[in-house]
Order: structure tokens, then sequence, then C-alpha cells
């Protein structure tokens, strides 16, 4: 069993205003589960932090809870809250 596993996490609104580009690839210890990844994410870019308790999570566009464990090749979004009119 790989001790690592690679995701594309891809970012939209706030997120991509802070980290400055679409989309991230990085590696996570196998078994991580998708809050993992808001917390790599909020680890690198504190900025984000304001977002923890609103986003919600999608893997290979379906919505899921923070609980599901992440498989390798899995493409993640996070999706923070929108308006507008």
């Amino acid at each position: 069993m790989p001790k690592t596993i690679r995701i594309t996490v891809k970012l939209f609104a706030a997120y991509q205003e802070v980290v400055g580009l679409p989309e991230l690839t990085i590696d996570l210890p196998a078994g991580s589960r998708v809050a993992s990844v808001g917390d790599y994410l909020r680890s690198h870019y504190p900025a984000l932090t304001p977002l923890q308790s609103v986003t919600q999570f999608g893997v290979n566009l379906e919505f899921v809870s923070p609980d599901r464990v992440l498989q390798a090749g899995d493409e993640v979004v996070l999706i923070p809250p929108v308006s507008g009119g």
C-alpha cells in the first residue's frame, strides 16, 4: 500500500484569489480525509482560515462530507460560499 496519494485540488472564488492558481496537485498521506485538504491549504495560506466553517467539498464531481477518505487521483473541489444577484 502506498504511503502517500496524489490528488488534484480545483480552486474557485476566494480560494483561487488567495492561492493565485486555479489548480494545485498535492501529496497527502494515504488514508487522508477530504477535510485534510482544507487543513493543508490553511497551513500554507493562513488567509483562508475564515472560510473553514463555510466551505463545502466535492470529490470527482460529487458533493461529499469532510470525512470521506481520499483515493489517489481524486479531484477535490473546495466550494466557498458565493453571493450575487
